[in-house]
């Protein structure tokens, strides 16, 4: 029973779950901030430098075909999710941080790896979900933060998207992710030979900024404003809003009259909000003793995630 359990983690999660403690139990202090919030930095330029790489003109010139279940997985992401956030966000179950996290959540982009695999797992349109989940990544580079000042300004002490936020966009996401593409000629064959490179820069960077985080959110005295009956209470939150996104986006694909493969693709790629991008994201628009609550809901909606999508994806094989 304990191994079963534990099989539903990856060992990101674990890893990530390992961090938080670390981070919570010695934060940088002092002169090892500006450190480790450089290597943050750093990794989050290449991170999106790579998954510019990655992308080639065969998928964008692909996603433009099957518009139809695009437009429905981009109306998923970024129209219900968002719409969810403020309804669960205007009630007064948490504190206005952890609040502000979860709208945030609701604001991002949908998963790649994740996304591609349940569909491939599903037995699904997988060249589709490839083209859902890449064009859901790339349009969050500019929707995201526009969302976040749209929607946020003001919630839980945050403010509008400033200039300087606007230029750190440009700087470590989009002008990165930019160059990756255009060198994808050059550097295209040697980053699919090396995929675990590049998986390794995505976890590992992805690490970097939930420690410095949530180290300098602990300094600030997170843990103090965050109780186990308010983890219960978000893990509680996080649950209902994926069982409704997953129903509404299943019931849609059935209305909409989609093909089982293409279903498949829409309550995948529709139902999932990434922490790949969600984490650089935050650590770009927020303040640091402002992110470690911020990506909380992130974290846990994760894990959820895929703890739900695997069991579904499973049951799905199954059937087909």
């Amino acid at each position: 029973m304990i191994r079963r359990a534990l099989s539903l983690f990856e060992p990101f999660i674990l890893t990530l779950i390992g961090t938080v403690v670390v981070a919570s139990l010695l934060p940088p202090r002092g002169a090892f901030v500006p450190l480790f919030d450089a290597a943050a930095d750093a990794g989050i330029v290449l991170l999106f430098f790579l998954h510019g790489a990655k992308l080639s003109r065969e998928a964008i010139v692909a996603g433009m075909r099957n518009w139809r279940l695009h437009l429905a997985v981009f109306a998923a992401t970024y129209v219900m999710f968002p719409l969810l956030g403020l309804a669960i966000t205007a009630l007064p179950l948490l504190d206005a941080s952890i609040m502000a996290g979860l709208l945030f959540l609701t604001l991002l982009p949908s998963t790649v790896q994740s996304s591609i695999a349940f569909t491939a797992m599903a037995r699904g349109n997988v060249a589709a979900a490839v083209c859902s989940a890449s064009f859901s990544n790339l349009i969050g580079i500019f929707l995201t933060p526009a969302l976040v000042a749209l929607l946020m300004s003001g919630s839980g002490g945050m403010a509008a998207i400033s200039l300087s936020s606007v230029e750190k966009i440009m700087l470590q996401l989009l002008l990165p992710f930019v160059a990756g593409h255009l060198l994808r000629p050059l550097i295209g064959n040697w980053v699919a030979r090396h995929k675990q490179l590049v998986t390794f820069v995505d976890r590992g960077s992805i690490l970097l900024v939930v420690y410095t985080a949530f180290g300098a959110a602990v300094v600030a005295g997170l843990w103090s404003k965050v109780s186990a009956a308010d983890l219960a209470l978000l893990t509680l939150v996080c649950c209902v809003l994926l069982a409704i996104v997953l129903a509404v986006t299943w019931g849609a694909a059935k209305a909409l009259r989609f093909p089982r493969e293409d279903s498949v693709v829409l309550l995948f790629c529709g139902s999932k909000k990434s922490l790949a991008s969600g984490v650089p994201i935050a650590g770009v628009l927020f303040a640091p003793e402002q992110i470690g609550m911020i990506i909380l809901p992130v974290m846990l909606f994760h894990q959820i995630q895929l703890i739900a999508c695997a069991l579904i994806a499973r049951r799905l094989e199954q059937q087909a």
